[in-house]
């Protein structure tokens, strides 16, 4: 007869399955991770409305930023595995935690930046400030493996609200108090998400089979570079791995560039800009909210990553040939529809072609992923823009695009190929 009991890491557990939640526990615990997400996210787009009004002041140039953005990059790009093999040993609570006490030192940090050598330490916790990659982990944990990509899905809703609730209370907070109040604002945000973590979280979200030791699990090291990249080697990952670099590659050499095109080419005024930010977050809220999660739900991944990637070689195509910013209003709906489902699909996939144990680990691979874009798109992005003109990036995307959906079209008629003459 199975019983649960109550104890001081968290929600009740079976203890007939260690460490396993009830499917009621399960959900709660779900529902507090989308929130936590959502703060996350709310306190990010925050600092936005506070970095590039605090280094002007402290007498930034355009290069100047560019680095500054640049060591994030970096920063996030070596720590995101570290930080995601930190979370597969010590549990979500404690990988959560991390991140939040980093995000607070961040805005405390950013609050006293007076300096530009200040402004560039403040940086320095952004290498463990992973709280999507570590709600992602929790979710991949406590959902069904057909039901991932949905529960998944879900987190991109929560994008969308942090991106309009930060954006505009960032901007609230700069015009009426200042960058500094706002910064500590955010420190203090970010303490409630803590908060939230320590209460709701359970100690570890994995399902561990009768007999597991985690005491042993706890002794791995966190930096076993051969025990991250191993992950490479199971059936499917890493072409799954080369698809979500290569094509994903041009549509971030886009979104970096994004705000340049915003001043220079649109001639958007700020106010304007957050309008279209706004616009922008609504747009991945219809579709993180009310699409995907259908379309998972009717779908093979397979079949849906290929309409991401086939939506995203049209969207380029379109973007070559924009003339003004009505044009890419039109433009945005499908162009988030094909980034949200292929993140989400990507993510999906990837997490099923690991062990339940190494899922956080794994996440903080696909975190890397957005942060090598990050670091190559600006010089990629600078070089195309100032060379060739908006249009450039635009083809760049429809022909990698395009390449990538023959390549994944043909796949399955190779392996049926295989199969026949087996």
């Amino acid at each position: 007869m199975r019983r649960t009991t109550e104890t001081s890491d968290g929600p009740a557990l079976d203890s007939s399955q260690p460490n396993a939640v009830t499917q009621l526990k399960k959900n709660n615990i779900l529902y507090i991770v989308y929130v936590i997400a959502a703060l996350d996210i709310t306190w990010m787009f925050l600092q936005f409305s506070i970095t590039p009004y605090l280094a002007r002041n402290l007498g930034f140039d355009t290069l100047s930023f560019g680095y500054l953005q640049t060591m994030v990059g970096v920063l996030q790009l070596f720590g995101g595995p570290l930080f995601g093999r930190f979370a597969d040993i010590f549990g979500a609570r404690a990988a959560l935690s991390l991140s939040c006490a980093a995000t607070i030192v961040f805005f405390i940090l950013l609050a006293v930046a007076d300096s530009p050598a200040m402004l560039f330490i403040h940086k320095i916790p952004t290498v463990i400030m992973h709280v999507l990659p570590a709600s992602q982990m929790v979710v991949a944990d406590l959902s069904e493996p057909d039901k991932r990509a949905g529960a998944l899905s879900k987190l991109g809703l929560c994008f969308g609200i942090g991106m309009i609730a930060g954006s505009t209370l960032g901007g609230h907070l700069v015009t009426h108090y200042g960058e500094r109040f706002a910064a500590y604002s955010g420190a203090a945000g970010s303490a409630l998400s803590l908060m939230l973590v320590l209460i709701f979280i359970p100690e570890t979200t994995k399902v561990q089979a009768p007999g597991t030791d985690t005491k042993s699990e706890t002794k791995k090291s966190i930096f076993n570079v051969g025990q991250i990249t191993r992950l490479i080697k199971y059936p499917g990952v890493l072409s799954t791995f080369v698809v979500k670099i290569v094509a994903g590659l041009p549509s971030g050499i886009f979104q970096v560039m994004f705000s340049v095109m915003a001043m220079e080419f649109f001639k958007l005024t700020p106010k304007q800009n957050g309008y279209l930010m706004a616009y922008f977050g609504i747009t991945q809220m219809v579709m993180q909210g009310g699409v995907i999660g259908r379309l998972t739900a009717r779908y093979s991944e397979s079949s849906l990553l290929l309409l991401s990637i086939g939506v995203s070689a049209c969207v380029g195509l379109a973007q070559a040939y924009m003339q003004n910013v009505f044009h890419f209003c039109l433009i945005v709906v499908p162009m988030m529809f094909s980034l949200s489902t292929f993140n989400v699909i990507t993510d999906s996939l990837l997490t099923k072609s690991v062990p339940s144990t190494d899922t956080g680990t794994m996440l903080g691979l696909c975190a890397s992923v957005q942060s090598l874009l990050r670091t190559v798109g600006p010089t990629i992005g600078g070089f195309l823009y100032v060379g060739y003109g908006i249009s450039s990036i635009g083809f760049l995307q429809f022909i990698v695009n395009a390449a990538v959906f023959v390549y994944q079209l043909q796949r399955p008629l190779k392996n049926k190929k295989v199969e026949h003459k087996q």
